[in-house]
């Protein structure tokens, strides 16, 4: 068998065990020792497998992942990010649908300080969701800000599957982390110009009702104590990398200590909280790393069967240009998104778009930004989108899934218009990269 016939049939098995139900670790790593029998050579093969999974896995820049894991479950476990959302609450006062907005800066808040997107919107829905009903705001102003916001933190820093894309594809992280702060906060101001629009065009889909007053002094308390301070978390984090302090993982970990000393101070973080954030941790860690041993194990059988360059070589053949054929790596991974979760994706698309994206022209780190955007999108096209499910199990009884599809849709326009103006514009990716190259 020819070596890329071999990795055809590596590629092939991979597949055929995820439609078999195995887990995407497990068939990855089947897939893997087949392939080094058939293509690295027997039992030689397999010992070099080892090797290459154990000098994998003791990279330093890996520990940024335990570490915004960490971050996001001390959010969470401590209760911090409730406190968030109660001083924007009071912050907001009375404005037009004012809980589709909360929703966007909340959510982009804590976007922020986790970068988790199935986190992100478990939180808002279990939070948002109820409270909306109850106030009578129809389903698409409750289900669509909530959707749409929940994707934000794969694009806003710390986003942890930007690390992981970053440790995947050999790209810096620092400067991928950076790169998605511009598009993620445009695509917020987006998401809040849908909202002003509907709810101009339909005032009753997001009704009014009284609150109280909050004192001025009383808003500025909750701005103080509740806001203000997990500035420091972001600083911890972005700031040290731009300011050149600290590399991507030692930010990780101040990142992590910061959240832990501002818990602490604030709500008294817990012997439970602590223990119960440190189990979530060590559990979505263990899960991760053992994926990047898969995957990079497989990205190296690919390329040494000749199987991705091969693919690069067919897709430079094709009669469009640069821009056409990254929109259908795009609508690839769009298509992908229906039918597997975003990290398969990239354990299958990494060994041949990069390479591809590289022969193209384009920047690495701009297109890491383009690929986190396409699988942010996937995890809301219907029919089999991620959070679409997720959305529909804490929507009110009587919900359906095109129901919650629709409320997405509006949302799923503004990430294609950010689409278009990261190709018209590149810098609004690169600049801050730039900035912190310089």
């Amino acid at each position: 068998m020819s070596g890329i016939g071999a990795g055809l049939l590596v590629f092939a098995l991979v597949g055929l065990l995820m439609v078999a139900g195995v887990p995407v670790a497990f068939a990855f790593l089947g897939a893997n020792l087949v392939g080094a029998v058939l293509i690295m050579g027997g039992w030689d093969g397999l010992l070099q497998l080892v090797d290459n999974s154990t000098a994998l896995i003791t990279s330093f820049t890996l520990v940024a992942v335990p570490m915004f894991v960490l971050m996001g479950a001390l959010l969470f476990h401590s209760g911090l990010a409730l406190r968030v959302f109660d001083a924007l609450d009071a912050l907001f006062g009375r404005i037009p649908a004012r809980l589709s907005y909360l929703t966007v800066a909340g959510g982009a808040t804590f976007s922020t300080l986790t970068g988790s997107t199935m986190a992100n919107t478990a939180m808002l829905g279990s939070l948002m969701v109820p409270e909306m009903t109850r106030r009578g705001y129809k389903p698409h102003m409750a289900i669509g800000p909530i959707i749409g916001t929940g994707g934000l933190a794969m694009l806003i820093p710390p986003s942890s599957l930007g690390v992981l894309l970053g440790s995947l594809a050999r790209v810096d992280i620092g400067a991928l982390l950076l790169a998605g702060l511009l598009p993620g906060l445009v695509l917020a101001v987006l998401y809040v110009l849908v909202i002003y629009v509907q709810a101009r065009r339909d005032p009753k889909a997001a009704p009014a009702y009284d609150v109280d007053e909050v004192p001025r002094r009383t808003k500025l308390k909750l701005l103080l104590t509740n806001i203000l301070p997990l500035g420091i978390v972001i600083f911890a984090v972005v700031g040290f990398i731009i300011l050149g302090i600290a590399t991507p993982s030692e930010a990780a970990a101040f990142g992590a200590l910061s959240v832990a000393g501002l818990a602490l101070a604030t709500v008294g973080l817990s012997f439970a909280a602590l223990r119960k954030s440190l189990m979530s941790t060590v559990s979505v860690t263990g899960t991760v790393f053992l994926l990047i041993v898969s995957s990079s194990v497989f990205s190296q059988l690919m390329a040494f069967s000749g199987t991705s360059g091969a693919a690069v070589d067919w897709a430079i053949a094709l009669d469009t240009g640069p821009t056409g054929k990254l929109l259908l790596m795009f609508g690839v991974m769009l298509l992908l998104g229906m039918f597997m979760d975003q990290i398969s994706i990239m354990l299958l698309t990494i060994p041949v778009f990069f390479p591809l994206a590289a022969a193209l022209g384009f920047d690495k780190v701009w297109f890491g930004i383009v690929m986190l955007l396409a699988m942010e999108m996937s995890l809301t096209t219907p029919p089999f989108g991620l959070l679409l499910f997720l959305m529909l199990g804490v929507s009110p009884p009587g919900t359906t899934l095109s129901r919650v599809a629709l409320a997405a849709a509006p949302f799923l326009a503004c990430d294609a218009l950010l689409l278009g103006l990261l190709l018209l514009l590149p810098g609004l990716a690169l600049t801050l990269p730039g900035l912190l190259g310089g």
